[in-house]
């Protein structure tokens, strides 16, 4: 099972669309997906709410094990967020996260191919305890000054979990929520791109109201019946095609 983190500890910057579309478009490419969100806000939770498991994420911080209930036929799965995740941040690191990377390790043990852990905005224990045990990482950077000002502290962030986790890889930022017709977004996006070559993806989300939708209703993007969702819908299948071919080369 290979782990990938949407992880920014900038809020808004539109990690959950985007966890929520890997989910689907990795789902119909015939894998076995589980959704873990650590964030309190649930929102990756209410728009996965249907694949929901009898396990909540807090679980996974102690000693009970996730219960997937028909796994052989379950191809999405979620363990959805609950209020108790606002405790994390008082119990030792030491603890949960050994909690937590035994839990993960039972999922893989029940045949899930992919795990995508959505984290808070915060660099809590939830965020540092998924970025420990994960192969992967992507980071949604929106094109405004508060998020740009927060990349070298999610930089530093990275490459610090790398001293105790190794194998963990950057994918890389890939912009968000990004308007073409912003001239300060554009100056933007040329400035990131010019700082951060190797870590800037080559692909964008823009800010659609068809994403909105789609998170409401349950669904992926493509299939929402509105002319305005096919732009959107061919941004995020170049990107969830970027992160699949990513994951299945980076070692």
């Amino acid at each position: 099972m290979k782990t990938l983190v949407i992880a920014n500890q900038k809020g808004g910057v539109g990690k959950t669309a985007i966890l929520v579309h890997l989910a689907f478009n990795f789902q119909e490419r015939g894998k076995k997906v589980i959704v873990i969100d650590l964030d309190t806000q649930g929102n990756a939770s209410y728009t996965l709410q249907r694949f929901a498991t009898d396990t909540v994420a807090s679980h996974l911080f102690n000693h009970i094990p996730p219960i997937i209930k028909n796994d052989k036929r379950r191809e999405l799965a979620l363990i959805k967020a609950d209020a108790a995740l606002a405790n994390l941040d008082a119990k030792p690191l030491k603890e949960v996260s050994q909690h937590f990377h035994a839990n993960v390790s039972n999922l893989a043990e029940q045949n899930f191919d992919i795990c995508l852990i959505d984290t808070a905005p915060s660099l809590g224990i939830g965020m540092v305890t998924a970025l420990t045990i994960a192969d992967y990482v992507l980071s949604p950077i929106e094109l405004e000054l508060y998020s740009i000002h927060g990349i070298k502290k999610m930089n530093t962030t990275i490459a610090n979990i790398r001293k105790v986790n190794p194998k963990l890889q950057f994918l890389g930022m890939v912009p968000s929520k990004v308007d073409k017709r912003n001239p300060r977004h554009n100056h933007h996006l040329q400035q990131l791109q010019t700082t951060y070559p190797q870590l800037i993806l080559p692909t964008s989300v823009g800010l659609r109201s068809s994403i909105a939708d789609a998170l409401a209703s349950g669904m992926p993007v493509w299939k929402i019946k509105k002319t305005a969702a096919r732009i959107a819908t061919k941004e995020i299948l170049n990107l969830a095609d970027l992160i699949f071919n990513k994951m299945a080369t980076v070692k």
